[in-house]
């Protein structure tokens, strides 16, 4: 099982018609999503993270054969521009979790719903021992925004996240697989989304490596009275601010900013002997 650095760039690569940014190569243009590859490996991608299902908020799912081709169709390219990066695949089904393994050597799977969408991913992950990110998630894409009730958000996701990892290693999945994820945006508002980020040492406590992936996301858009296009300098503020507070790694469409804010960061805490 390869292993990522302490913090890493995780490169979005949306192999999807229908995300809510399209800036880092969509399908079905493949000479976009050529291009969005190549510049994610280019500006120091530590990996690359292929979807081929929305997951946006009230986003319908395409059939599995409709996703494991988009994400079949990405993952060629990725080979062929970079055969030796790391590859993670954005899915919560099985099925395609298993083809990118045999298929594309995948060395993680990034699963939304935390393994609670399909019942044959974690034995999958126990298996072949690829590296298993879980994300706090409530209901589905389509119903999680209707989920978001909470008398304290830090609390119940640490205690909710905190079962999730005790069922997943009695599923045989080895605690060295497993990555968090605090799931912002999924069954939360923008004032639980910072709710999280502020109480995000409790997650840490839990042991594992955290991902986050608050790129471009309507907790920053939205408040600010922008578009997605154009909060890129709040996505790196609060990139900062979420490995001061113990984020591992950074989910982005930005590579070449998150590149510089983690190598700043570690440069930071590493003269500064946090």
């Amino acid at each position: 099982m390869r292993m990522l650095p302490d913090r890493a760039v995780v490169a979005i690569i949306n192999a999807t018609p229908d995300s809510f940014y399209t800036g880092c190569g969509v399908m079905p243009d493949k000479e976009a999503l050529r291009c969005a590859i190549l510049r994610a490996v280019e500006e120091g991608a530590d990996l690359l993270d292929v979807g081929g299902c929305s997951t946006r908020p009230d986003s319908l799912p395409p059939t599995v054969e409709e996703e494991w081709q988009r994400v079949a169709c990405a993952l060629k390219i990725v080979r062929e521009v970079a055969p030796d990066l790391p590859l993670s695949v954005d899915t919560y089904r099985s099925e395609v979790a298993r083809r990118a393994i045999e298929a594309f050597d995948a060395t993680m799977i990034n699963d939304i719903s935390g393994g609670t969408l399909d019942n044959d991913m974690w034995p999958l992950v126990a298996q072949t021992g690829v590296l298993y990110v879980a994300t706090h998630l409530r209901g589905e894409p389509a119903t999680m925004q209707r989920l978001a009730t909470y008398s304290d958000v830090v609390e119940e996701v640490t205690a909710e996240l905190e079962l999730l990892l005790q069922r997943m290693t009695e599923a045989g999945i080895a605690p060295r697989q497993l990555i968090l994820d605090p799931g912002f945006g999924f069954a939360k508002d923008a004032a639980q989304n910072y709710a999280l980020v502020a109480g995000l040492e409790r997650l840490k406590g839990l042991g594992c490596p955290l991902m986050v992936g608050i790129s471009r996301k309507s907790m920053l858009y939205k408040p600010l009275g922008l578009t997605p296009d154009e909060v890129l300098p709040a996505t790196t503020a609060l990139h900062w601010e979420l490995l001061q507070r113990g984020a591992n790694y950074l989910r982005v469409h930005d590579v070449a900013a998150a590149r510089q804010t983690i190598d700043l960061y570690t440069y930071y805490a590493k003269t500064t002997q946090l």
